[in-house]
């Protein structure tokens, strides 16, 4: 699965966060810096700039609040802009006996455009399962598939570019992820 969050570049990146933390409240900025271990590393560069530029204090905690030591570390594995997505990698590390856990869903959900700030939606796994979540979570998407040891199933492709990255559009409609043609789904004799 392709991470969508890799979208843009850096730089631009960065200037947009500039944007939106300048934007902010002082008591957003501080909501924000208390979630520090969720925000990306050129996010929280630029969150201590903005505060240090307004005079507030930046207090980073080496525990994030209510982590029990006695409970696993959590390791993020991908990060996601979309929730279908997420969901769907979540699903294939459940399928696959990985217990997987989606952080920062509802503050997405919530206001999607603050979902870069964040760093999007984060796959989180036990760190000791860290390796093979990723390894699941970046496989890429099957041209066959078995069903029942005899039929074998061909996955649509993308009659634009051939990609097997398709989603159910409509009923009848399809879309590809990978470069946004559509197209109707001609019914099987």
């Amino acid at each position: 699965m392709m991470n969508p969050m890799a979208k843009t570049g850096p730089e631009q990146e960065k200037e947009r966060l500039i944007e939106v933390y300048a934007n902010m409240a002082d008591g957003e900025l501080e909501a924000l810096a208390a979630a520090a271990e969720e925000l990306t590393e050129e996010a929280l560069v630029v969150l201590k700039r903005e505060m240090e530029r307004r005079g507030i204090q930046f207090e980073q905690k080496t525990q994030p609040a209510g982590l029990n030591p006695d409970h696993p570390r959590l390791v993020t594995v991908a990060r996601f802009r979309d929730l279908p997505q997420a969901l769907m990698a979540k699903g294939a590390l459940d399928s696959a006996g990985i217990e997987s856990f989606l952080a920062d869903t509802n503050f997405v959900r919530m206001d999607w455009f603050a979902s870069n700030a964040v760093g999007g939606m984060r796959l989180q796994v036990r760190e000791e399962d860290a390796k093979d979540a990723a390894a699941i979570v970046e496989q890429s998407i099957p041209e066959n598939i078995v069903l029942d040891g005899q039929e074998v199933y061909s996955q649509p492709r993308c009659p634009n570019c051939q990609s097997l990255d398709i989603v159910f559009w409509t009923l009848s409609e399809r879309k590809c992820s990978s470069c946004g043609h559509t197209w109707e789904q001609v019914a099987p004799d």
